[in-house]
């Protein structure tokens, strides 16, 4: 089988099973299987697989098409520029989350070697690219989950930023002495039960990292006064919300110094800023 009739059967198995970018997904799994670029599939149309690329890529087509996402398929997602390991151990990084990183960045700047702390940091996405784009920065994160944290550590080492980043195993802010941080960012769990989300998060990613309890708002009110407490005055918390609790988050810090809110590409509410 060549290159373009493998390319054409994935796109159609996956289409079937109502995968959504089944084209994309389709060629991220065949450039997994290869080991090539995208560039490659095209340049090569008429490359022929053998039988074990073959088998591979049917296999991987497979566990798509039973709602296995990619990136846990691949090993592999980006975020920020940065390639991140992944594992059915933490959320997947998404392209929302960088909003976060919009927000933090500016702020961050204006501080002289800020002290910044990534609550459930999972994969360690939102940590390392801090420590990446802030080399003067000291930064802490923590996750009540272990694997979650080995994976951190591995991209840490990976990205070469072993020894930038702290990893602590702590629920939420447990441990952090009070006015002791510049900075409290999180992308917590912010689901509700209620809620509805993609038969691949349901079924593959890990609950403790996507559902929050009753109303998606649960983890955000336990995170919020604890972060008042760490933060220095004057201290930024900087954190991801879904669109159900906007409200209810904006009521938890309706009585801090100052509240921003930015909205995703679809003028969704995303990120909540409020200056202790």
């Amino acid at each position: 089988m060549q290159v373009r009739e493998a390319l054409k059967q994935g796109v159609a198995r996956l289409t079937a099973s109502q995968v959504g970018s089944p084209r994309m997904n389709a060629e991220v799994l065949l450039m997994f299987v290869l080991g090539c670029e995208r560039a490659y599939l095209f340049a090569h149309p008429e490359r022929e697989l053998t039988s074990d690329e073959q088998a591979r890529y049917e296999g991987v087509l497979a566990e798509r098409a039973g709602g296995k996402p990619s990136q846990y398929i691949t090993g592999h997602q980006e975020f920020w520029g940065m390639d991140f390991l992944v594992s059915p151990a933490v959320l997947v990084p998404r392209p929302e989350t960088e909003h976060v990183m919009e927000v933090v960045l500016p702020l961050a700047g204006a501080v002289q070697h800020p002290r910044i702390v990534d609550v459930g940091t999972g994969s360690g996405c939102i940590a390392l690219a801090l420590a990446k784009e802030m080399p003067g920065a000291e930064i802490q994160a923590t996750d009540v989950s272990p694997a979650a944290l080995e994976i951190a550590c591995a991209n840490a080492a990976r990205l070469g930023l072993e020894g930038r980043v702290q990893f602590r195993l702590a629920d939420l802010l447990a441990g952090f002495n009070p006015g002791s941080m510049d900075f409290v960012v999180s992308n917590p769990p912010y689901v509700g039960e209620s809620d509805f989300v993609e038969r691949q998060v349901f079924e593959h990613e890990p609950r403790n990292a996507v559902f929050a309890g009753k109303t998606g708002a649960e983890t955000i009110e336990r995170l919020v006064p604890q972060a008042h407490e760490v933060l220095k005055p004057g201290g930024w918390l900087v954190v991801e919300i879904g669109y159900s609790i906007h409200a209810a988050v904006s009521k938890q810090v309706r009585d801090w110094n100052e509240v921003n809110v930015t909205n995703d590409l679809q003028g969704i509410a995303r990120v909540v800023a409020a200056r202790r």
